[in-house]
């Protein structure tokens, strides 16, 4: 049997169902294989042949002049089984079925769905899918997706695993987009035919590209394999997952969706929390977590400090720490002597230290450069964020990102609020210097908080 890495590997692809129509599906994942960096053979089977988007078509595999590797599928379900024999006679090592329409469509669907399921266990070939956008190998340039911009595909650290086609699609499209959280490697699940969730959870634990893992799951196939695979890929790596069909509703609907059957969520939850596995609840949460692990260091302790202007979000994120089960911290006198510089009211100098109105004697780059260096050098702050409001001269940011990049042993936060066109504008610039940012300071306390239970859980090993 072929392995996952072998496909992710591929040197060679071939789209079977290729329209000579540039605007279809086909055509348009050949033009995207063209634009990013895949260096290997492309074709396309047409059983008309000709050629498209400067790609030869050929009527049939056995046609294809050159050793093939993978296979990307956009036919129709009842033509499936048929094609895939012919990739095992051609040697494939794997196949993506992109096409929709099996399990999830009913029974006629869900018969052709056994049907390839037995193929793919005979011949040994890899599936992916069905209902999938497929595979993406940042490395490689290598992707099976055509909603994804070839000119995107550079390499990253994030490997991501999902059973929709939009995460291995529009998500991996807007992450893309920012330099700091590119992705090592993209897999589709789809209806898991063949590759499931501990398939790809083992291959991103393995893989020296990527260094942090997410996932969006509807279902878990193997329940005991899953957290087997989960307990040793955390050992040597974040996993971050995103579980859709919390609520019977949710879970009905996935039904329709991928043809998964929920699972007990209570049940999942303490299990993946008993496997190191971190829970995220919504789509902003798992990419605000990418940005905290993915940019900062694991906080060495609990205890956090606020530098903020706005007393009611400073408060609020207490809350949100004690919720969390995180402290705030406790400052050092040396510290205290420190904030007394900038901040003359005294009731105003502890944790959370209120800026305002001491900044308006100072100016706000000597009062905050003073005070996170002060936190950044007390050890008994192990996580800082900044609450401030979004400035339209990103320069004055600028000696703040270079003192956290000075003293690069503590995660800091960044939560700025302001007018929209204001907060978009500083947004991308942190984004590109790669220092988390939320519009909300008690996301940030959330994310703290994950990377802190993911570090104490590993801090003796």
């Amino acid at each position: 049997m072929a392995s996952v890495r072998e496909v992710l590997e591929a040197k060679s692809i071939v789209v079977i169902g290729a329209s000579r129509d540039p605007s279809k599906p086909g055509a348009s994942l050949l033009q995207v294989i063209l634009n990013s960096d895949f260096k290997g053979r492309v074709a396309g089977i047409n059983p008309q042949g000709g050629e498209v988007n400067g790609v030869k078509l050929y009527r049939s595999l056995e046609e294809v002049p050159f050793e093939v590797d993978l296979g990307v599928m956009l036919i129709p379900p009842k033509l499936v089984p048929e094609a895939l024999w012919a990739c095992a006679r051609k040697g494939l090592k794997g196949v993506v079925i992109s096409s929709e329409g099996f399990a999830e469509a009913g029974p006629e669907g869900r018969a052709i769905q056994e049907e390839i399921a037995k193929i793919f266990k005979t011949t040994g070939m890899r599936g992916f899918g069905p209902n999938t956008l497929g595979l993406v190998n940042s490395q490689t340039g290598l992707t099976t997706s055509y909603y994804v911009d070839g000119s995107l595909i550079k390499p990253g650290s994030i490997g991501f695993a999902a059973q929709s086609g939009i995460f291995v699609g529009a998500l991996l499209r807007y992450l893309g987009s920012f330099e700091g959280l590119r992705i090592s490697k993209g897999l589709g699940l789809g209806n898991k035919v063949d590759v499931d969730e501990s398939d790809a959870l083992a291959y991103l634990a393995e893989d020296e590209q990527t260094r942090l893992i997410g996932m969006y799951l509807e279902d878990i196939r193997d329940g005991r394999k899953f957290l087997e695979t989960a307990k040793a890929a955390v050992r040597r790596k974040p996993v971050l997952l995103l579980k859709g069909g919390r609520s019977p509703q949710g879970a009905k609907a996935i039904a329709s969706h991928t043809a998964s059957l929920a699972v007990d969520d209570v049940v999942l939850d303490g299990a993946l929390r008993q496997a190191g596995v971190i829970r995220m609840n919504e789509l902003d949460e798992l990419i605000g977590s990418l940005m905290g692990f993915a940019w900062m260091p694991l906080p060495r302790g609990d205890r956090i400090g606020l530098i903020t202007y706005s007393g009611a979000q400073a408060i609020m994120s207490v809350d949100k720490a004690v919720e969390e089960g995180l402290r705030v911290a406790e400052f050092a006198p040396g510290t205290r002597e420190k904030i007394a510089r900038v901040i003359a009211n005294d009731y105003k100098a502890h944790n959370p230290i209120d800026i305002y109105p001491d900044m308006m004697t100072h100016g706000f780059e000597k009062t905050n450069t003073e005070l996170m260096k002060a936190l950044l050098e007390d050890d008994g702050v192990h996580g800082i964020f900044f609450i401030s409001f979004a400035l339209p001269d990103v320069g004055l940011y600028r000696p703040l990102l270079d003192l956290i990049r000075e003293n690069p042993a503590k995660p800091v936060f960044f939560s700025l609020m302001g007018h929209k066109e204001h907060v978009e504008f500083v947004q991308d610039f942190m984004l590109k210097e790669r220092i988390p940012f939320y519009l909300f300071p008690e996301q940030a306390v959330r994310v703290f908080a994950h990377m802190w239970r993911y570090a104490k859980r590993f801090a003796n090993e």
